[in-house]
């Protein structure tokens, strides 16, 4: 089943590249308090028009739901900065390759989506929003095609668990080690499908920088209610295989583009992906200043605080600031990470990384905008915790 008059591209000319970002960006506010259940309606009407793609999803949708919230979410904040917006298509569309997802199932997805919206939106589905939403969906699909088509490796990636130990209560480190070299850069993710929870993909950044063994190590934190997370952290065993997808992701830091000082952000476990980029940084033979702030809500929350303090003492450009919000730490700040970040500078002459959980990322970037840092010096990426 396809949209008919699906377009490929978006309108070429600024002025009506500025009203289409406004209607979609619009729109979606009025959605947006409805979110929960707009995607619930959506993925009906997904296996409602196509019953295949079930097949495709694990029996629990609650995180799935939550994914297409953010994925919309990125789409809007994105959607009038088209180099950025098809980076992140490109990755989800070699993503996707590891579903085996055909021309059909993205029709499927786009007519659900539009009268999704129809539904959610009523009397505020004017001809000029569909034909935005339409206009939208057209390139999204089209981008996610294309980079897949033009992709030519692998699907997926095979791994083996070489060690799994716990840092703390609730924190595990899993050593896997690639069959083929899985390419990524420090600082990106991947998605992880491990054997207790088959067809639950998950998003996982490893916590070191590329190396010729295929070897990469991970944080996982047992979240609450988390299938995939509980599983990892309690009930993987060496020998384990897992599934892995190709890289992805937004934090990225190279000799040939990093001229400014960099100020790391990192929440929990989101502390990983910027431990490999550290980990890539003390490769460098010249380092950017580098001020990273580590957060948790108590001390024990920082379970990397010992080992980031060593490479700090031995790492003059690094210095390291840890956070709590309850309890104290020596050295450290209190408050949430928004609150300590913005107490201690402006950061204007800052290229900003932030990594943590959906609400951290929000909140921070909330603060770090109104101390006015411009957004086009924040990197961060909307699916680094499940």
């Amino acid at each position: 089943m396809k949209i008919s008059a699906l377009p490929e591209t978006l309108p070429v000319s600024a002025v009506e590249g500025r009203e289409l970002a406004r209607l979609i960006r619009e729109s979606f506010a009025a959605v947006e308090p409805r979110a929960d259940e707009l995607a619930q309606y959506f993925y009906g009407a997904l296996f409602v028009i196509d019953p295949g793609c079930r097949d495709l999803f694990p029996a629990t949708m609650t995180t799935q739901r939550s994914r297409l919230l953010r994925a919309l979410v990125y789409v809007v904040q994105m959607v009038d900065r088209p180099d950025e917006l098809a980076t992140f298509l490109g990755q989800l569309g070699r993503d996707h390759r590891k579903f085996a997802v055909v021309s059909r199932h993205y029709d499927a997805v786009g007519l659900a989506l539009i009268s999704t919206l129809k539904r959610f939106l009523r009397e505020k589905w004017t001809p000029e929003v569909a034909s935005a939403w339409t206009a939208a969906y057209g390139l999204i699909a089209k981008t996610m095609r294309e980079a897949a088509q033009a992709e030519t490796g692998p699907a997926a990636w095979s791994a083996t668990v070489l060690e799994h130990r716990k840092l703390a209560r609730d924190v595990a480190l899993v050593k896997v080690r690639t069959e083929g070299l899985l390419p990524y850069r420090a600082g990106g993710y991947v998605s992880v499908e491990v054997p207790q929870r088959p067809r639950f993909w998950r998003y996982l950044s490893p916590a070191n920088a590329p190396r010729g063994d295929g070897l990469l190590t991970f944080h996982v934190r047992a979240v609450p209610g988390g299938w995939v997370s509980g599983s990892i952290v309690n009930h993987t065993r060496p020998g384990d295989v897992w599934r892995l997808g190709p890289s992805m992701g937004a934090l990225d830091v190279r000799p040939t583009t990093t001229k400014q000082r960099l100020l790391m952000i990192g929440g929990g476990t989101g502390i990983t992906p910027l431990l490999a980029i550290l980990d890539d940084l003390s490769r460098w033979q010249r380092n950017p200043p580098v001020h990273l702030f580590f957060g948790g809500r108590r001390p024990e929350d920082l379970y990397a605080l010992d080992d980031l303090r060593r490479m700090a003492a031995t790492s003059k450009w690094l210095t390291v600031t840890p956070v709590t919000e309850e309890g104290a730490v020596a050295g450290g700040d209190r408050g949430t990470l928004a609150h300590a970040v913005t107490q201690r500078d402006s950061w204007r002459n800052h290229d900003v990384l932030v990594s943590g959980s959906p609400s951290m990322i929000q909140s921070t970037i909330a603060e770090l905008l109104a101390k006015g840092i411009d957004l086009d010096r924040i990197s961060y990426d909307p699916f680094t915790l499940d």
